[in-house]
């Protein structure tokens, strides 16, 4: 089996009768990140892409913001160490702060809507990108058939970047919702390619403050979910001018800011 795959034994139930069963489980270890030997987080991660897991994490969280800020990284079983360059500027106390960021903490998010501003956030450009709602149908699709180890355990969230025209550009997984999107952001703040204002995000499970936060600090104009967005997600959304649209699935979505993005297209 793979590092992200794991075979259980289970007895399957079908009806009155039972019998013996190979299970694939998708694995879920925890990775601590370490800047300067300094612990600054532990997540519980499918194994995998780690390097633009940390990477992701660290820009997304407004810690660092350029790629040239890291000067390397090492390894070490579920310990991966980010050296930084010298002129790098890390906000390591924004770390702490972020923590009281949850879905439980409506106090502490809606503060956290402003202190974005100051980890550079802006305002989403209006008029850079608009999208058909033909297109938006079809993500979900195009997300699924990538989806290589959800297809075999069931048990993966999937964060993917298309273009404008629908075109699937990258995808990443993982057993947390976050760590997906941070992999998929770290891949491209690695590659020099942030901010991402001219592409769409699609993510396959409900929509949190912190997963819109994560876009809007990579600049993506356009967040498409198959499930809910929570209702600070949505006001987050809204305050940067993002295109947020939720239960993206069976020929139908909601649109919950953002409108002027999405056009209807001719049959």
């Amino acid at each position: 089996m793979t590092r992200n795959i794991l075979v259980a034994p289970v007895r399957r139930v079908e009806g009155q009768a039972s019998a013996p069963f190979q299970d694939l489980l998708a694995v879920e270890d925890p990775l601590e990140i370490r800047i300067g030997g300094q612990p600054v987080s532990i997540t519980m991660r499918t194994p995998g892409n780690d390097r633009e897991l940390a990477a992701g994490f660290l820009f997304s969280e407004g810690i660092i913001a350029a790629a040239e800020d890291i000067a390397g990284m090492t390894e070490k079983g579920n310990t991966l160490a980010v050296e930084l360059s010298p002129s790098a500027d890390p906000d390591l106390g924004r770390l702490h702060r972020n923590f009281y960021m949850t879905s439980s903490c409506g106090v502490c998010g809606k503060a956290s809507i402003e202190a974005l501003h100051s980890a550079g956030c802006t305002l989403l450009p209006r008029d850079s990108v608009t999208i058909s709602s033909v297109v938006i149908h079809a993500l979900p699709q195009r997300l699924r058939e990538t989806q290589a180890v959800f297809d075999r355990t069931g048990g993966l969230h999937g964060a993917a970047l298309f273009d404008i025209e629908g075109r699937l550009l990258a995808v990443r997984e993982d057993v947390g919702r976050h760590n997906a999107l941070d992999k998929l952001i770290g891949a491209e703040f690695l590659a020099g390619r942030t901010p991402l204002h001219d592409r769409v995000l699609l993510v396959s499970g409900r929509v949190s403050f912190e997963l819109v936060q994560k876009a809007l600090m990579a600049g993506i104009p356009i967040l498409a979910a198959v499930g809910a967005p929570s209702s600070l997600a949505v006001e987050l959304a809204g305050r940067f001018q993002m295109t947020l649209a939720g239960f993206v699935r069976d020929g139908r979505f909601n649109v919950y800011c953002g409108e002027w993005r999405i056009h209807e297209t001719a049959n």
